[in-house]
């Protein structure tokens, strides 16, 4: 023997995959649990546990897995889905196996619902690596596009990038699906531009909840209805979640209103949120609306909350549609539009 080591063992023993959109997560188990087989048979390779969700997750049998050595080749994949259903007490035995984990065995833990255990996170941490696939906001969202869609099997426009981006929202676990359907409809390498992008597109994805409450504070009545109904859309939010966060979006500027808050660090401090950056633009909306304002909002979500269980007998996806165009009419540039835009009394100039 020449003393070298198995092919697990120069990689790492244990990965937790994690993150907020669950075909993202799905998506990069998929692709890392294919790079640890690499090229035998996932028959002989790969031993799932917790699949489909719902089957029962027994800790013991995981163990067991992971502590047995390969049968007919050098390597054995224990894949434990929806890790998030594992207790303390199943931590602490996976825990106490990554202590001494078998250089042959691979263990891959899928996050899906519910939250890891802190001390299993840290375990695969230091034996390990958690590929985290959250995608981030701003810069960080589009950086993960750009390098997405700069690695698809098709070469996107500039302009088909960004219609791609802005269509997809907050539904990036879509993006590898509709990159793969340009491919097969256009070929590998092909270009495509926003007219061969636009049949393949679907629905509308979701947007981020501050898309509607930045179009609400500009005044911007069409863009904060097109958020809403994308925020409404398959697959998003209920109407008693998106009244929820109107309310939770205005109650900080009441909270604000009269505390002498001077810069985003003291109004974080005084609505106990970590982001001086949230908190700033609370403020600034705040200053910008008064007090009047804020109150006049705070009653429209009060009318609103009532109406949408069931006092005006309107459907609740318009009475949202009724209390985005009221709010964003109290942003001072669209109140001021709408005053401009008045006649005057008796026809007089």
């Amino acid at each position: 023997m020449s003393g070298q080591r198995p092919a697990a063992a120069r990689g790492a023993p244990a990965y937790l995959v994690r993150g907020d959109d669950p075909a993202l997560v799905a998506q990069a188990a998929r692709a890392l649990v294919a790079r640890l087989v690499a090229g035998r048979d996932p028959a002989l390779v790969v031993e799932e546990h917790g699949n489909p969700p719902g089957d029962d997750l027994d800790v013991g049998a995981v163990v067991d897995a992971c502590t047995t050595p390969p049968f007919l080749g050098d390597r054995r994949v224990v894949v434990v889905r929806d890790a998030g259903r594992l207790t303390a007490d199943d931590a602490t035995r996976l825990v106490a196996y990554l202590q001494e984990p078998l250089p042959t065995t691979v263990l891959v833990l899928v996050a899906g619902g519910g939250t890891v255990p802190p001390a299993l996170v840290r375990a695969v941490g230091a034996a390990g690596e958690v590929v985290d696939t959250a995608v981030g906001t701003g810069r960080e969202r589009q950086g993960w596009l750009t390098e997405h869609v700069r690695d698809a099997p098709v070469r996107l426009s500039p302009q088909a990038a960004r219609q791609l981006g802005d269509h997809l929202g907050d539904d990036l676990g879509r993006l590898a699906g509709i990159l793969q359907t340009l491919a097969a409809a256009y070929g590998r390498g092909a270009h495509v531009g926003p007219e061969e992008l636009e049949p393949y597109l679907g629905e509308a994805g979701s947007v981020p909840p501050w898309a509607l409450t930045d179009a609400v504070d500009a005044g911007a009545t069409a863009d904060a209805l097109a958020a809403l109904h994308r925020l409404l859309g398959p697959g998003g939010r209920a109407v008693p979640e998106v009244l929820a966060v109107l309310h939770r979006h205005f109650s900080n500027m009441l909270r604000l209103d009269g505390a002498n808050a001077r810069s985003g660090e003291d109004a974080a401090r005084l609505l106990g949120v970590r982001s001086p950056f949230v908190a700033s633009k609370a403020l600034s909306q705040c200053q910008r609306l008064g007090t009047d304002r804020i109150a006049q909002a705070m009653g429209l979500l009060a009318a609103a909350d009532l109406d949408v269980k069931g006092r005006s007998g309107l459907p609740p996806e318009v009475v949202l549609e009724i209390l985005v165009a009221r709010l964003s009419r109290l942003a001072p540039r669209a109140a001021a539009r709408s005053r401009r835009s008045m006649p005057s009394p008796a026809g007089r100039p």
